[in-house]
């Protein structure tokens, strides 16, 4: 919305900021972050007030979750939500179709979510909205943004995968594209889903992707800087950098509450929404691969727990002590700082190594 107050620049020398992405971005991150200082406090009470006993604890879970997370509200998400939207419709160029087609996904995600939180308050139990429900509503959005996505980008490898590491290598993926687009943000939403456990664990790994697709949109959308980096241009997904700006101030102003002990937890209304933006950001950005590297600790959460169950049903037999992993590890005696804190740290470290695929090619 802001964004169109740049065509007075040529009258007004002070409006030519607003068409720098850079400043409308770092505009989104404040308005985001303060948005959820200033009503976060209120939701919460809300919240707290609507659900009574808070989010059912799993009874099968870390024993140590009972006492200390037990009266937690959930449905943090929404905060995140109307953070991420509002500064999003504020500060980008409302006419490029990639903002609107990770607006639909991301407020999809967390309808679906919300749906899903609702149900477990209400019956006090872990038994929400269907899986398999949940999931055809989840593929439909899913395919439905990515066909939206090869047609924005139909002049410039719409329906190609690209590889990371290598110079123009690109498979024409057709129609099958829809697929497996929808795929990458059905898994990504998911993934995050199962992630979000510990207070704090899941808000930061999203952060930290959400700033290197922030930058990763930045430079493919960007002619230039993609000549000179040997990168594939897709243009138009630069605006996508201030979507990211957003979410990365969502999440630091939802991290604030959300800091072991927890006042709120996300929820599912939070974490789908969050990872199936991730997860459209990279399909517009033709990385999806990347998305696997940077977001790889979301992947090992997911493939813990598909090993966990497959291990369970074949044999009999359990690989880990408690999936997904983060709890492995609180059942091996480590505390629930520690592994927040040492799976930040992994985060960070595959986000670099996510980010060395733009120069190593």
């Amino acid at each position: 919305m802001l964004y169109f107050l740049g065509q007075f620049g040529d009258t007004l020398a002070a409006f030519n900021v607003f068409r720098y992405i850079t400043f409308r971005t770092a505009g989104a991150v404040v308005t985001a972050l303060f948005f959820i200082f200033l009503f976060g406090p209120g939701m919460i009470a809300l919240l707290r007030l609507k659900q009574g006993k808070g989010q059912p604890i799993r009874e099968d879970g870390p024993q140590g979750h009972l006492l200390t997370k037990k009266g937690t509200p959930t449905m943090g998400g929404l905060m995140i939500l109307s953070g991420t939207v509002i500064s999003t419709l504020l500060w980008s160029n409302l006419t490029n179709g990639y903002v609107w087609v990770v607006l639909f996904v991301t407020v999809g995600f967390g309808a679906i979510g919300f749906y899903d939180d609702y149900l477990k308050v209400k019956r006090m139990s872990h038994k929400g909205f269907g899986s398999r429900q949940r999931l055809i509503l989840e593929a439909l959005i899913g395919a439905i943004a990515a066909f939206c996505i090869s047609r924005l980008a139909s002049g410039s490898y719409g329906t190609s995968l690209l590889f990371p590491f290598v110079k123009d290598l690109a498979i024409n993926l057709g129609y099958f594209y829809i697929l497996f687009g929808g795929f990458v943000v059905v898994a990504a939403g998911n993934s995050v889903n199962l992630t979000d456990g510990l207070d704090g664990l899941a808000i930061v790994p999203v952060m930290i992707a959400a700033a290197c697709f922030g930058l990763i949109a930045y430079l493919v959308g960007s002619q230039n800087y993609a000549d000179y980096l040997l990168l594939n241009s897709v243009p138009g997904t630069a605006e996508l950098t201030v979507v990211c700006g957003a979410l990365i101030g969502a999440g630091l102003g939802f991290l604030w509450f959300n800091a072991p002990p927890a006042q709120i937890f996300m929820g599912d209304t939070g974490s789908l929404a969050l990872g199936g933006a991730l997860g459209t950001i990279a399909v517009a950005a033709k990385h999806e691969i990347v998305l696997a590297i940077i977001g790889g600790l979301f992947v090992l959460e997911t493939v813990s727990v598909i090993v966990q169950v497959t291990s369970f049903r074949l044999t009999g037999k359990r690989v880990f002590r408690m999936a997904p992993i983060h709890h492995h590890f609180e059942a091996l005696g480590w505390t629930e700082s520690q592994v927040v804190i040492r799976f930040w740290i992994i985060s960070f470290v595959l986000a670099l190594i996510g980010l060395s695929s733009l120069k190593l090619r």
